[in-house]
């Protein structure tokens, strides 16, 4: 009989009983009352033009708080709720149904973007990178290379879950640790830093076009670049991985004891960690200088004070044609490598073969375009009608009222973001529905539409870990049996608890820091405070 000690000892301390784990219960109870993201997107909207006919025919209005003259103010300074249930309802409804979807900015966005991860991805030079990075740390840095990989493998999304989860399983058990440590390092890197990267990724562009109309509702001429956040995360990466990897070592390893291999499945023996091989390792040199000779290229269209993508008037890099265009570089600084690298490795030959990579991710963002559309609809019928904007004033009243306009609200903005991500997994998703509320919100008590969304990516990922609607949690669970057979969701929870509970406070601490104490950007050009 195997030894279970170490999974009944879990589920005690955290999987199956307590008081904790009752909660965790019934978020999953709740999280699966709720529809698929698309019908649940679909009957919002259906909501929103009915509340507004209700709100609309007994004239709900607030004071438009904007100084006088500002664009998008009304000469009476009123706020009012615009009903959809009317003729010029129907109209509006009807003739913007295309024009919302194919307006939606996150859309292109993220399709320009994915074109060129997509060539990274499929030539194999994302996977060989992650792969060389873990392998080649020493014992003593294997941990931290892992949870760093994890974060950093974020730039193409489900790589990091299919590829390095279970790779940092076997590399851990082929160096005598225990294999579910592994793979807790590398999924706490994937999913609780899943906001952090070193590079821009899909999801900058997505959220920054989601947080920029959100914005027009208080400000229509506020833009809102997929670099925003980008000074910030770049540092939470170092940030996120050594926490993430003082926990594994800490916490998560020495609980889970010493591994035993009669808990393992029968097919365990045959798996094999699979290091880069010599012309592998030759693809990744030439990719590396592909990828220099692309960011120098680019650095002088924008160091030199008369580059040609500096802002035409001020000559300054905020606001500039280079970051603008950000989602062209990113498209080009993944193709270029990776079609480089597929050169070099034979796994790209020509032009056929780029384009067939291309087509295949675009193949897959099936499901997405299908939640855009639905998406789109709900982010335009909220602006149309104004509900986001009243609700926006009439909360941050209440905040004021009650002494909360302070930098402290970023505390329970951050661990409210943290709970409904239990339940509403896609980061996307819960953007869509929660920043027309709070962005507007949180610019009318002062703080800039870039620092909400850095405080949202905190309490978007943190919970990722420990949320069971999270679209790869029963993956996840899948690979951790293969370790230990009777192994269960509590078991996982637990084991993945510390890091959501480690990284919610840790990153939260840097926010502050670096947002408030040494009042530094979280982007570039981007300000901490919302001047009207």
């Amino acid at each position: 009989m195997p030894d279970n000690s170490n999974t009944h000892s879990a589920d005690k301390n955290g999987g199956n009983s307590g008081l904790f784990s009752r909660f965790l219960s019934t978020v999953e109870w709740l999280g699966n009352l709720l529809p698929h993201p698309v019908t649940l997107f679909a009957l919002l909207s259906v909501f929103i033009v009915l509340l507004s006919g209700v709100l609309g025919y007994f004239d709900i209005a607030v004071a438009d708080p904007r100084p006088e003259g500002a664009k998008g103010r009304e000469a009476d300074g009123m706020i009012e709720v615009i009903s959809l249930m009317s003729a010029e309802g129907l109209q509006r409804i009807v003739t913007g149904l295309v024009t919302n979807f194919t307006g939606f900015a996150p859309l292109g966005t993220v399709l320009v973007a994915l074109l060129g991860v997509s060539v990274a991805e499929h030539s194999g030079l994302l996977s060989a990178a992650m792969r060389a990075l873990v392998v080649n740390a020493s014992k003593r840095a294997v941990t931290f290379a892992i949870v760093f990989a994890g974060i950093i493998s974020n730039t193409a999304s489900e790589l990091g879950y299919v590829v390095l989860i279970p790779l940092a399983a076997m590399i851990f058990h082929s160096l005598g640790r225990h294999p579910l440590a592994g793979l807790a390092a590398a999924f706490a890197g994937v999913s609780a830093g899943y906001s952090a990267n070193l590079l821009l990724g899909t999801v900058d562009p997505l959220l920054s076009g989601i947080t920029e109309a959100a914005a027009h509702m208080i400000d229509p001429d506020y833009t809102v670049g997929p670099e925003v956040n980008w000074y910030f995360m770049f540092v939470s990466t170092f940030v996120v991985a050594t926490m993430g990897a003082l926990v594994t070592e800490k916490v998560v390893e020495p609980r889970l004891g010493k591994f035993d291999e009669a808990d393992a499945t029968d097919d365990l023996a045959v798996q094999s960690m699979h290091k880069p091989t010599a012309l592998e390792k030759k693809g990744l040199v030439w990719a590396g200088v592909s990828f220099l000779v692309v960011c120098g290229i680019l650095a002088l269209t924008v160091v030199p004070e008369s580059g040609i993508l500096r802002h035409p008037e001020t000559g300054a890099v905020p606001g500039s044609p280079f970051l603008k265009g950000i989602v062209a570089f990113i498209f080009v600084t993944f193709a270029v490598p990776g079609f480089v690298y597929g050169k070099i490795t034979g796994t790209m030959k020509n032009d056929k073969d780029v384009i067939n990579a291309m087509a295949k991710s675009m193949g897959a963002m099936g499901l997405y375009i299908t939640l855009v559309f639905f998406a789109a609809q709900f982010v335009a019928f909220f602006k149309w009608t104004n509900l986001g904007t009243v609700l926006a004033v009439k909360g941050a009243a209440l905040l004021q009222a009650v002494g909360l306009d302070g930098p402290s609200v970023f505390i329970l903005f951050i661990l409210m973001c943290g709970v409904v991500n239990l339940s509403l997994g896609s980061a996307s998703a819960q953007w869509a529905v929660t920043a027309p509320i709070f962005v507007p919100m949180l610019m009318l008590i002062g703080y800039s539409p870039e620092v909400i969304q850095a405080a949202y990516r905190i309490g978007d990922s943190v919970t990722n870990v420990i949320a069971p609607m999270m679209s790869y949690f029963g993956l996840i669970l899948a690979m951790a049996a293969k370790y230990k057979k009777d192994l269960g969701m509590g078991t996982l929870i637990a084991m993945m608890l510390p890091y959501s509970m480690v990284f919610i406070v840790g990153w939260t601490i840097l926010f502050y820091i670096w947002v408030f104490l040494l009042g530094m950007p979280v982007g570039p050009g981007a300000a901490t405070y919302y001047q009207p």
